[in-house]
């Protein structure tokens, strides 16, 4: 694998062979029609559900976009939209798009890590589906802000994270629908500006104040959008949870969360950093869903540095250690060469 000096961690893909097999079973199975013009459509049936750009499936238009904005790596995990579909769908969709997503990685030469994604409408698969995601070189998996009408914490959901622990998979939490049905106002902008952000927050929630991380020593999750607006209502969560006697120490589960730098205000950043943690930010995209969003990213990471918003310390590459301890990769040549002489000692 090429050196990892800048790793974006939140970018989606989307290949043109991920949705074909599902698409024959279900109708409404999102699948990607290329247009005339070189774009492309995300559908759902017959409606247009997104129009997308080539960079979205085409692996090496994506890897010259990387080059541009500086990126050695990036992660890569489902379209939301095809995510959400394969949680509550025939686990074939879900296989579809991992071995979708296994396959863009393979092209890339190790410049792509992939997170998959799972039928979580039935945790035995789910399971299932989560060890093949392993075997087939994904690192982890991207789940729901929210599953169907689950959230995070729910008891049904105990044995996906169970299973998330023991196979070392990072877990990457994206927001649902777009952010609708979350906040009493819907439409834009409160969908993408209040939706999406509240969303994350109460999955966040639900990790820090129900368990799911507590029980969990070694798990590993990222939030997406800087953790949406739990870093801001933290400190009157934990106030509550203390009210009812609720002593539990709320500050180290919280900075077990690894977030995303996406919050588009430099300063934001630096609570970030306060919240969780400078060694729990990673580099956060969007692409290609934001106009050089890539770029963007780096360009935020480095003026926070250069103005004192971020510590002088954290630069990409910095940030980009962070990223390999998320996905559970190991950088420093002396750690990976103490754990190839094991491997060898172990054969």
């Amino acid at each position: 694998m090429p050196e990892l000096t800048a790793v974006d961690v939140h970018a989606h893909h989307f290949g043109l062979d991920a949705g074909e097999v599902p698409a024959r079973h279900d109708a409404d199975a999102p699948r990607l029609v290329i247009d005339g013009d070189g774009g492309g459509r995300i559908m759902r049936g017959d409606r247009t559900f997104r129009a997308v750009e080539p960079v979205l499936w085409d692996v090496n238009l994506r890897l010259a976009e990387m080059d541009r904005a500086g990126l050695s790596h990036q992660v890569v995990s489902p379209v939301p939209v095809v995510m959400e579909h394969a949680a509550g769908a025939d686990p074939e969709c879900a296989r579809s798009t991992n071995d979708s997503i296994a396959e863009a990685c393979e092209q890339s030469g190790g410049r792509l890590l992939g997170l998959g994604c799972l039928p979580l409408g039935d945790i035995d698969a789910a399971i299932a589906e989560l060890r093949r995601c392993r075997e087939i070189g994904l690192h982890g998996v991207e789940v729901g802000t929210r599953i169907g009408e689950l959230d995070l914490d729910a008891p049904d959901l105990e044995r996906f994270w169970d299973a998330c622990d023991a196979t070392a998979s990072a877990v990457f939490v994206h927001p649902v629908q777009g952010g609708r049905d979350v906040v009493r106002r819907a439409g834009a902008p409160y969908d993408l500006g209040l939706g999406m952000l509240t969303d994350t927050a109460i999955a966040a929630s639900a990790l820090v104040f129900g368990g799911v991380l507590a029980e969990r020593e070694q798990l590993r999750v990222v939030l997406a959008h800087g953790c949406g607006t739990f870093p801001w209502a933290y400190p009157r969560l934990r106030l509550a949870a203390n009210l009812t006697g609720d002593t539990a120490d709320r500050d180290r589960l919280a900075r077990r969360l690894f977030v995303d730098t996406l919050v588009f205000d430099d300063e934001h950043l630096g609570l970030l950093v306060h919240r969780f943690g400078a060694d729990r930010l990673v580099l956060g995209s969007d692409a290609p869903f934001f106009p050089d969003q890539m770029a963007k990213s780096m360009n935020s990471v480095r003026a926070a540095q250069q103005t004192g918003v971020l510590p002088e310390h954290v630069d990409p590459s910095f940030l980009a250690r962070n990223a390999a301890e998320l996905l559970g990769l190991a950088t420093d040549p002396l750690e990976l060469a103490a754990k190839e002489h094991a491997d060898g000692v172990n054969q």
